[in-house]
């Protein structure tokens, strides 16, 4: 390849190569960082809470009532299990991507020098398990003995735990975390009597403090009674909607001034992540623009290169350039153009993102986005150069030497 025709073309129309230089790496570093975050975002939005997501409802309850609150919600939950096509009911604090809930810290000892590990605290009976459909994969369930129930301003400090592997692979990397005790913000030891293989933390923000133990939690054998009741319920597959209202029928039966809410978890997730929807669609729709923008750039920078340039490719054809010589010569110009483009683009790129994960939490972008993003943009280029390119191939060498 001959570089020397193309940089002297390149040298007289120097600003044009310069706007598209800028332009594509501006471009570059833009849609990469974008890629990284739609990834990262899409990847969050996506994981599995641990539950039986298709069968599973959460029905959020308040009443005015303070009285015999502990009979009430028993019978209530007896009323719930013994629903057709309800398979498990219980009463909890919280539950995952709610929103907010009960966190706490963990360590290993009451007097552990090094930082304590973040959790966040559900509460449950020996129904909860069956109930959300998580699997045990290590120890045992709660008895019903070992169930507390207690008023909301009276949690019991817990002397068991079942934990998700998550928080026992933190605390014990060894992989010996049954059977251990663990001290939860006081001095009182909790031991390890079951490890469930996943179960979500209620906090669904992909950024923050939060986000750093998304899968650390733990279940404590303890049942609450007071005035906002939230009851987890499964369901026998395809009976959702059905169960749904009878469940909140059955509450009302008990308590008709109660207020109920009901939400499927699959209504939950949706919910949860709508905010993570609708900015990958903002990224992708901006995205498309800047590199149809670019794209566009490029096609018009190059037809005005060639109406200038018309005398000078009637020359060459008349010197003998075939039409695949003009073609391939406007392909190679915008090709050594759009690789300086994105060289420039892939350091800025990187500046950028760097910058913000110091100061907006931005995940970090893999190097594979970078040059991804590259490749891109340089198949961008050459598509956009083709039909202007074209159409300079296919100038007639006696018009363009008549000035044309």
């Amino acid at each position: 390849m001959r570089i020397h025709p193309i940089l002297a073309a390149m040298t007289r129309n120097k600003f044009g190569a310069m706007l598209i230089v800028a332009q594509m790496a501006v471009t570059l570093a833009f849609i990469t960082n974008s890629f990284a975050l739609i990834e990262q975002r899409v990847a969050w939005s996506a994981r599995p809470t641990g539950l039986d997501e298709a069968n599973v409802f959460v029905i959020r309850a308040s009443t005015e009532s303070h009285e015999d609150l502990e009979a009430r919600r028993t019978s209530e939950l007896a009323a719930l299990r013994s629903l057709s096509g309800v398979m498990d009911a219980y009463i909890t604090n919280d539950y995952p991507l709610q929103g907010a809930g009960s966190s706490g810290s963990v360590s290993l000892g009451p007097d552990q020098k090094t930082p304590p590990v973040r959790t966040s605290h559900y509460l449950g009976d020996e129904h909860a398990i069956h109930t959300l459909g998580v699997t045990l994969i290590a120890g045992r369930n709660f008895t019903p003995e070992e169930v507390m129930t207690h008023r909301e301003d009276a949690l019991p400090a817990a002397r068991i735990l079942i934990v998700s592997k998550a928080l026992a692979n933190t605390l014990f990397p060894e992989g010996d975390a049954l059977g251990k005790s663990v001290y939860l913000s006081n001095a009182n030891p909790s031991q390890i009597i079951g490890i469930i293989d996943r179960l979500q933390g209620p906090n669904f923000a992909a950024t923050g403090r939060f986000s750093t133990f998304a899968e650390n939690s733990t279940i404590r054998p303890s049942r609450p009674i007071n005035v906002y009741p939230r009851f987890m319920v499964r369901v026998q597959p395809g009976r959702m909607a059905a169960a749904m209202k009878r469940a909140e029928r059955t509450l009302l039966e008990h308590d008709s001034e109660m207020i109920i809410s009901a939400v499927s978890m699959r209504e939950a997730r949706a919910k949860a992540y709508l905010g993570n929807h609708g900015l990958v669609v903002l990224l992708v729709s901006i995205s498309t623009a800047l590199l149809l923008v670019t794209g566009f750039g490029i096609v018009g920078l190059t037809s005005y290169w060639v109406t200038l340039r018309r005398q000078q490719i009637g020359i060459r054809r008349a010197l003998g350039a075939t039409r695949l010589n003009i073609l391939q010569h406007f392909q190679r110009e915008n090709l050594m153009i759009a690789s300086t483009g994105a060289l420039a683009g892939a350091v800025l790129a990187v500046t950028l993102n760097l910058w913000m994960v110091q100061r907006f939490e931005m995940v970090r972008m893999a190097n594979s986005q970078v040059l991804g993003g590259s490749i891109l943009l340089l198949v961008l280029g050459q598509i956009a150069v083709f039909l202007p390119a074209r159409r300079a191939a296919s100038i007639p060498p006696a018009l363009a030497t008549r000035g044309g």
